[in-house]
This record gives structure tokens, sequence and C-alpha cells, in this order.
């Protein structure tokens, strides 16, 4: 056990105090005796001095091991129970407190426990009782919930300074797009909770955006915005409507904002079309007005009655050419719109059976036949684009009803290797190859609407194939689309979309009170701090010795709130042998770190991920001391305040002898899971730091810097690495 000084100085204190009552005690029978005795007495005890001195040592020795088990007992017991019951006062529930003191203070704990468990019992009615009054404001929230979710718009809300406090799954994907670094930091280093919206959009944009919704608002408008088109540094182009958030509910006519709404499109692709139908029929017209000019002449010339026949045939051929140079033309620009509507509609990640239903739901309507499904695998997902699939899925099905009188169809879906097999099935007639090339060739009609759209242009569009086959053992015969694969990781994607992400489980309203302009980092309140939680995970303990990162993690935390959504986690090739002692603890091969990128491609990520943030870790030093090592090759400083759990564990339970993130995490009671992987590691390191902080407001540490400077006055902060 780690000494403590204040029994140090006790025992010190004693061993002073013994010697010098020996001392005295000897000098005081000197002092009775006669010269002759006291030389005599000098001279028997001068020889045996070393025996006095190794008695006295050995009683100090008895004594101090008295002194410790006494101060064992009697001081760090009640100090540790009290740092326990701090503990149980921050903590959201009662935890056992395994004391172990006198009689006394094992009886106090025994009703200290009973507090806590009464008190877990209030707080559940309490919580009980705000449950059922908050109802109507739960509804509420699940309204929000349910709209955001139906919305094909991306809705970002920010408070005044420009800090995301809400936004829907649609914006998350599309800043994904928006990033510059898709592959590594997916979005997360734009998009998150408390982070900045300038990292998107120029800062005085958006002031004068402000300022003209504030004037619209001052001049009595019931419901003024502001729209403007941005580009992004990715190079992408965004039309943004802005509404304002009012300060007081229901007041129309109040000019006080506290955030504002932004609804995000990008129009990149409308853009570009846009650009190019212009630049159509900009040529369309300026060579039809000169065609036309031409062909007028020819035509004044032709109806003089004495022209001569040279002079006849020769107006003739400028009006024969003027016409042919305009029919090419139009013939053109038809080939361009069309190419322009093939890559319309983007492709998109699809369940197949969700595809095969509405391909039925759209061929019973439009034919007046009965679709039937058979063989849907439901785990496949298709890479399509629906609408025109579904079109030309259609439009082969009138074309059998109408010309064979087909009276049943069927939709078949499965695998094959690494693509889908899409079958159009039906029994009766059998028709020519002939008759199959000309209906994929030609353009798609329904009924009087018509589409320059081929079923061919719809195969070509998936990268796909299409083929006629006929079953003369069952009498059918089928249509086949060879379609493309959704990647699994796109597979993923979409389905967690599907199951939770499209609900707005990213909004922090606390944030409307935030202020940019608040005291300086190191003086604002540990409450108030946004931070980045994270762990690494290395091929071995010696970064001095040429140990490399083999994984990043991290998480989030932003007004007290732990976003378990908004996470980073990447493999690291490390460009080394993964140490074989090292694997059993973290579970990482030399073969899962194949093929990844190295460090400096996934370094400039997490610093953009942990910008404007303060980096949590435990024994931080460690992880410190690899990311200082990169900064020659990656040209990044970490200049980010830095706290360490370990450190401040330390602070606010000084009579604890062990602070491994097990042990803490089993004294604030927190499961564990995904332990020696860097983001579970992350993730108990973000739930520890959470339980520390009013702890730590308990004794008096509530800014940043206090925090800092009481870290480095403890016995663990002399590590170094």
């Amino acid at each position: 056990m780690r000494l403590d000084r204040r029994m140090v100085r006790v025992i010190s204190a004693i061993g002073l105090a013994t010697a010098l009552w020996l001392v005295v005690t000897i000098g005081l029978m000197g002092s009775t005796l006669e010269p002759e005795q006291r030389h005599l007495i000098a001279e028997h005890l001068g020889a045996r001095l070393g025996f006095i001195v190794m008695t006295w040592v050995f009683g100090l020795i008895a004594i101090g091991a008295m002194v410790r088990w006494l101060f064992g007992r009697y001081v760090s017991a009640p100090a540790r129970l009290l740092e326990q019951t701090r503990t149980l006062l921050a903590a959201p529930r009662s935890m056992p407190l395994n004391h172990h003191g006198t009689t006394e203070t094992l009886a106090l704990a025994q009703v200290i426990q009973g507090l806590a468990q009464q008190r877990d019992l209030l707080r559940e009615d309490v919580a009980a009782q705000i449950a059922l009054a908050s109802f109507g404001v739960q509804q509420e929230k699940n309204r929000l919930a349910a709209l955001m979710a139906e919305l094909t718009q991306s809705v970002v809300v920010c408070n005044l300074d420009g800090r995301i406090l809400l936004y829907n799954s649609r914006a998350r994907l599309q800043f994904r797009a928006l990033s510059q670094m898709p592959a590594l930091a997916a979005g997360v280093e734009l998009m998150g909770i408390g982070r900045s919206i300038y990292a998107v959009f120029d800062r005085q944009l958006v002031a004068h955006a402000l300022e003209s919704i504030q004037q619209r608002m001052a001049r009595g408008a019931g419901s003024p915005s502001a729209q403007f088109v941005t580009t992004t540094q990715a190079g992408q182009l965004l039309r943004v409507q802005m509404a304002p958030v009012r300060s007081v509910e229901g007041s129309e006519s109040s000019s006080e904002i506290s955030g504002f709404v932004l609804m995000l499109d990008n129009v990149t692709r409308a853009f570009e079309e846009e650009n190019l139908r212009d630049q159509l029929l900009h040529g369309l017209t300026e060579g039809s007005r000169s065609s036309l000019a031409n062909m007028q002449a020819a035509v004044d010339m032709l109806a003089y009655p004495d022209l001569e026949a040279d002079m006849r045939e020769r107006f003739l051929a400028v009006v024969r050419d003027e016409v042919s140079s305009m029919s090419q033309r139009i013939t053109e620009l038809v080939e361009r719109a069309t190419q322009g509507l093939k890559a319309r509609w983007p492709l998109e990640e699809m369940l197949g059976a969700d595809v095969l239903l509405a391909a039925q739901r759209r061929i019973e309507a439009h034919c007046k036949r009965n679709v039937s499904l058979e063989n849907v695998d439901p785990s496949v997902w298709l890479r399509v684009d629906s609408f025109s699939l579904i079109q030309a899925l259609a439009y082969l099905s009138a074309r059998l009803v109408d010309e064979f009188d087909i009276k049943f169809l069927r939709l078949r879906l499965q695998t094959s290797g690494t693509r889908a097999q899409l079958d159009l099935i039906w029994t009766g007639q059998v028709m020519s190859t002939e008759t199959v090339m000309s209906w994929e060739m030609d353009s798609m009609r329904f009924g009087a609407e018509s589409t320059p759209l081929t079923v061919r242009d719809v195969v070509e569009r998936h990268g796909g194939e299409m083929w006629f086959e006929r079953e003369r053992i069952r009498h059918e015969a089928f249509f086949r689309f060879l379609l493309p694969l959704a990647s699994l990781q796109e597979q993923l994607e979409a389905t967690q979309s599907m199951q939770s992400d499209s609900r707005p489980e990213y909004y922090d309203f606390d944030l409307f009170k935030v202020s940019e302009q608040a005291s300086a980092l190191d003086e604002r309140l540990l409450s108030e701090l946004s931070y980045t939680v994270f762990d690494t995970e290395t091929t071995g303990l010696n970064p001095a010795d040429g140990d490399e990162i083999i994984q990043i993690g991290a998480t989030r935390i932003v007004n007290s709130k732990l976003l378990r959504q908004e996470s980073f986690e990447h493999l690291v090739n490390p460009g080394r042998l993964i140490s074989a002692a090292s694997i059993p603890i973290h579970g990482i091969t030399q073969e899962m770190v194949k093929g990844k990128p190295d460090i400096t491609e996934v370094l400039p990520a997490f610093h953009k991920f942990a910008q404007d943030t303060v980096l949590v870790a435990h024994n931080a030093a460690f992880d410190m001391k690899f990311l200082q090592l990169k900064e020659a090759a990656t040209g990044l400083v970490f200049h980010h305040p830095v706290l360490d759990t370990l450190l401040l564990s330390a602070v606010v339970h000084p009579n604890h002898e062990l602070h491994s993130l097990e042990v803490i995490a089993e004294r604030f009671n927190i499961t564990v899971s995904g332990r020696h992987t860097a983001l579970g590691d992350a993730f108990v390191t973000a739930e520890v730091w959470l339980r520390l902080i009013p702890l730590l407001q308990a004794i008096g540490i509530h800014t940043l810097a206090q925090a800092r400077e009481a870290a480095q006055k403890t016995y663990y902060a002399r590590l170094k690495y």
C-alpha cells in the first residue's frame, strides 16, 4: 500500500520523540552520577551503542506497524467511507459500499446504504410522477420525431452561435456526402451535436441571412425566412432556406430569436442539368434562327416566276441543307436530353422485396392483371433506380397483356453470384427474338403517355443485363434482369436507417443556452465543455521504441450528455508486426489491419473529429505520446486541452489504492462491455468522466484549469512514456 504522508509524519514524529526521550533519560541519569561512574557507564554502553540503536529502530518499526494499523482502521477507513459516500451521492443509483473498518463505521455504512436505497425509491417515485406529468410533452416529442423521420429534406437546427443542437438522418447522410474524407470521417467531423455549422457555411453569409430575417421580423412579417445558395469545401452546391427560432413561444411579434433552422438541398446535379438544358436551348435557338433566315431568303427568291432553272435548283439545295441541319440539331438535342433523363434518378439502396411489392402494385393498377410474387429472398438488397426499373417492368407487362393477352404474371427475385436476378414470368404464347429486341429498343409508352427512355436504357443505367428465356417443360417464359446488389456496408447503413436513424435522436435543446462569448476555455465550467473521449490500441507498450497505433476509437460528450451515435473508430495499418503478446489483449491480428489506411490518413480524420473539444482519456499520457510522435509525419499538432480520468480519479479518491479503468468502472457501478477495444474503452472512459464531474465539483474543482492543476499534483502524474 502506498504510504500516506500524514502517517509518515506521525511515525517520524514518534521516532524523533523516542530518540529525544532516550537522550534526555541518559543525560538525566548521568547528571546524578560521579565522574568515575559516568566514565565507567560510558565505557560499557559505548561498546553496546549499536545494540541500543538497533533496539530503538526495531521498536520504532513495531510502533510504526501499530500506527499504520490504527491509521488504516481509524483514519483511512472513515476517509474511504467519505469518498464512497460522495460517489454514492453522485451516482444515479445506489451501489454496495464494501466498507471495511470499525464496528461503528460499518454501522454507519449500513445506515448510509439504507438512506441511499430510500433515495432511489424516492427518485423512482418522482420519476414516475414526472413521466406522468410530462406525457403530453413526450407526445409532442414523438410527433416531432415522426415528422422529422418523414422529411425528405435535410434539417439542421442551430443556436445563435451556430452550434448544432438538432439534425435529422437525411442531414447526417448529406453531410457525409459533403465530407472531404468520407471513407474515414464519414461526415462526423461536420455533423454532430455541439459542432459548428460554420465548418460548412461561411460565417458572414449566415450572419447576413440572420440580419435579413431580423429586419423582416421588425417590419412585422409573419413567417420571415431567408434563402441563399453556397458552395462547400467539397465543391458541392447547396441551396439553404433559413427560418428563425423565436425566444418566446407563441409570440409572433417578438423580434428576439434564440436560433435558426436550416433546410438544405444539394442542387449540384440540378444546377448542372439546368445549365446543360440552357446550353441546348440556346444552341438550338441560335442555330435555328440562322437556318430560318437562310430558308426565308431562299423561299423569297423561289417566288420569282422568271428565276432561272440552275438558280432555282441552288436555292432549293439551300432549303434542303438548312432543313437537314435543323433536323440534325433537333436529333442531337433529343439524344442529349434523353441522356440527361437516364441519369436524373440516382441509384439507391432498396430492399429487393420492397421493389417487387411496388412493381406488383404498379403492374396490377396499369394492366388490370393479377401479379404474384415467388421465391423472393428477403435478405436481398438492390442498388437500383426504382422508378425507371418499375417503369420498365410495367411497360413489358403492358406489351404482354396488349399483344398476347397474358392473364397472369409473376415476379421472382433471387441472388446469382454478385448480382440479383429479377424475373418477369408468364405462361402463354411464345414470342420471337425479333419481337423481344423491338420491345427492348422502343421508347416506353403507357397509353397516351410516353418517355424517351427504352428498356435497354434502363438496363444500361444499372450496368446490368436483360434477356428472354423459355422453359419448355413448364410452358413458361420470362424476361430476366441482372441487377447490382448493394454492398454490405450500404446494406448495413440502409438497415440502420430503416430501424432508427431516421428518428431525430440527435438533438440537445439545452444548447440554446450556450454562448460562444463565454469566458476563456480554462475558466469554463467542466459541465459546459464539449469533450472527445478517446482510446488507442497499439502493437505494444513502448511508443519511443517503435510501437504503433493499430486502432483509434472515440466518442463525444456535449452538454454533459454522452453521444454514442457520434463515434469514430478505425483500424490502422501499423506498418510493422503486431506483438504476439498483445493480440490476446486487444484481439486485433495482422490480417485485420492488412489493407487498412496508415496513421497518416487516419490521424487527420481524428483531428477533425476532435476539433473544438477537450480530449479525455484514461492514462492519457500513454495515448498522447503516440499522437505526439506522429506530429512530424502528419503535420498535425494536438493543441487540445487534455484531461486524464486516471489522475482525476486519484484526486477524488485519494484513499483508494487502485485506479485502473476496470476498478473505477466497478466503483461507479458502470457495466463494462467491449473492453480492450478502442471504442469500447472510450465509451467506458466517457461514463467514468461523467461520474467524476460532480465529484470534482463537490471538492471545489469546477473549471478546466482547476481540474488540470489538481491532476498534476497527484502521484500518478509522474508517469512518463
